[in-house]
């Protein structure tokens, strides 16, 4: 049954990926995300071209730079970024999938949580239920469907470790276009 929540929902999500998300000027797109999404963080950057499936599940921390054309879903749980995450263009954060051992389809997800000075690749996808910790580097392309260590750089499909990043980071991202 829908709900009129759901179609109001529906209809906000509809209105940013449309349109306000085409729009090229940040503080207009920002501005929106600031009353959409659960929570966005001081100093964060949404580019052009992202899809929001249920912004009021999505929480974005400080100073995160989230390049163009990235997906959303919080249709049915919470994705969750700390300070300082940079999610590369094209990247999906999935929170809900289906049961491929279900004989009637059922729904299979989990929350996301991405840790403090995460780097998440180009086209990278992080399949629902997966936790990336802090400082932790997804390689272009690689499809996350298992937690990520702090400070472990993985790649591939499935992902897997392929190396460590520094521990001492001190970076805070402060990317601000005013077209992009």
């Amino acid at each position: 049954m829908t709900t009129l929540r759901s179609v109001a929902g529906n209809f906000i999500s509809y209105v940013y990926s449309s349109w306000v998300g085409r729009l090229p000027v940040v503080c207009v797109r920002n501005g929106y995300l600031r009353g959409y999404l659960r929570s966005f963080g001081a100093g964060t950057s949404v580019q052009m071209g992202c899809r929001f499936l249920n912004g009021r599940r999505v929480s974005f921390g400080e100073r995160n730079v989230i390049n163009f054309g990235c997906l959303f879903d919080g249709r049915k749980y919470v994705i969750t970024t700390g300070a300082d995450v940079s999610i590369g263009p094209e990247a999906s954060i999935l929170t809900l999938g289906h049961d491929p051992q279900s004989p009637t389809f059922e729904d299979r997800g989990g929350d996301v949580t991405i840790g403090d000075r995460a780097w998440i690749g180009y086209r990278a996808i992080v399949m629902p239920g997966v936790t990336i910790g802090e400082g932790a580097v997804v390689a272009a392309g690689a499809v996350v469907t298992k937690d990520v260590a702090p400070y472990t750089i993985v790649a591939g499909v499935p992902a897997k470790p392929i190396g460590s990043r520094n521990t001492a980071l001190t970076y805070s991202l402060a990317y601000r276009p005013t077209f992009v």
